[in-house]
């Protein structure tokens, strides 16, 4: 086998051997990266020319919503119905006239102190008392059913002598209502097995709130206040007596698990037997609800949906990882490189050859590098059938050009990488070092 039948000899890299090993160490480097950069090299739209349809609005126009808006307006009296406890003592009907009225010291504070034997209000809105027909309270105040139970005695049956009668009606107990809360938000202080996922995410409470404290605000205060920053930042009501769940669940397994025949996810309809009560909101979509679906009833159901789906990725000299957006407000990309190790606005690296990292610009991170990378890849999602748009953002350029500081959506990815003349530079920064510190040895 002849030396023609093997090709040309590389003459360039012979020749850098034979002027030494760090000329041929820098050449290769430097072809090993042209072939790299252009075999690997992604196109992108600048952050300055993308549509608008693909730019994320700011959150920084959002209004909090009134906490007034969630809670129901407080009644000019207490009025009675059905599960509220009277305290009731009718002298010779209900207690001897020897007999002190029972006094019943409540264990909630709140409430005062009642006075005679314990009667409910039954189903009928109408208490069961000795020797009377049933008496309607429902929808009156405790004075106005003394005056009830009054006439009753007084009147009707003729019991009792009016005006030489004694009558005492208190409210031993209030009616309450039992609500159940489910929240998604994350428990505990996080740690490996957050990380990891492993760690249990939501609690659940049963909780009783009494008559015209049935209202969301009370209940989200009763479980830990308002959605957290990892919550949606809206609130879903279900109806206990709402009807017709089977049958959404039905239609959206019906919907093919939500993928459709050219492989784009269906948008899922919104639940008709759930209120969506949004806690931030933009100007012009002003929440629409009334009093009357903030107000819970028994067997209600809150839920507070957690934010799992608001997430975006980082890669490339970036530390890789699934990270959650924030909630209220807003994160540009030059933040977002910020936060997970990446520079950009430092020196050239000539005085220490080597930056922050020590001189590995294949250290696992940017900061390795004497010329820190400058070239960030946007990976954007536009619709659910796998459409997305790559956005070039020149790092150096945002430094003093809003326009290229395009904010976050969610499932970005964000890739940095160096660009050629900055992968050239820092290749020939370390090899220039490492010469140096061998020939400075001898």
């Amino acid at each position: 086998m002849t030396a023609s039948t093997l090709g040309p000899k590389p003459a360039p890299i012979a020749a850098a051997v034979s002027h030494g090993p760090t000329r041929a160490l820098l050449l290769v480097a430097l072809a090993a990266i042209v072939t790299l950069e252009g075999c690997s090299a992604i196109p992108a739209v600048p952050a300055n020319r993308v549509p608008a349809a693909a730019l994320v609005r700011s959150k920084e126009s959002m209004i909090e919503l009134s906490l007034s808006r969630l809670r129901q307006t407080p009644p000019d009296a207490y009025r009675l119905a059905p599960d509220d406890v009277l305290g009731i003592y009718i002298e010779n009907v209900l207690g001897g006239d020897e007999d002190a009225p029972p006094v019943n010291f409540p264990e909630d504070d709140s409430q005062s102190p009642s006075i005679g034997y314990p009667i409910p209000v039954r189903e009928d809105g109408t208490l069961a008392l000795p020797f009377v027909d049933p008496i309607s309270v429902y929808g009156l105040t405790v004075e106005e059913a003394t005056e009830a139970i009054r006439d009753a005695y007084t009147e009707e049956r003729e019991i009792l002598v009016k005006g030489e009668d004694a009558v005492i009606v208190t409210l031993m107990k209030r009616r309450a209502y039992r609500i159940l809360v489910v929240r998604e938000e994350e428990q505990g202080s996080g740690g490996l097995e957050s990380v990891l996922g492993l760690q249990k995410r939501g609690t659940g409470y049963a909780i009783d709130l009494p008559a015209y404290e049935n209202d969301l605000l009370h209940a989200l205060n009763e479980t830990g206040g308002l959605p957290g920053l990892d919550a949606e930042p809206y609130v879903l009501i279900y109806k206990g007596g709402a009807m017709g769940s089977v049958a959404r669940d039905e239609l959206i397994a019906s919907l093919n698990g939500g993928v459709g025949k050219c492989g784009c996810k269906i948008p899922l309809p919104d639940n008709p037997h759930a209120i969506k009560i949004p806690i931030r909101f933009f100007p012009e979509n002003l929440p629409r609800f009334s009093q009357a679906d903030i107000i819970l009833d028994d067997g209600d159901i809150v839920y507070i949906p957690s934010r799992d789906g608001e997430r975006y990725y980082t890669g490339g000299v970036l530390d890789g990882g699934e990270h959650l957006l924030p909630r209220d407000r807003d994160l540009n990309v030059l933040q977002a490189v910020a936060i997970h190790g990446g520079s950009f606005g430092a020196g050239t690296g000539l005085a220490g050859f080597g930056g922050r990292g020590g001189g590995n610009i294949y250290g696992g991170g940017a900061g390795g590098a004497a010329i820190p990378p400058s070239r960030a890849i946007v990976l954007r999602k536009l619709d659910g059938c796998g459409t997305e748009i790559p956005i070039e953002v020149n790092l150096k350029t945002a430094l003093t050009n809003p326009a290229e500081r395009i904010l976050v959506a969610p499932e970005d990815t964000i890739i940095v990488r160096y660009t050629l003349c900055e992968e050239l530079a820092n290749a020939a920064l370390s090899l220039f070092q490492v010469n140096y510190f061998i020939n400075g040895r001898r």
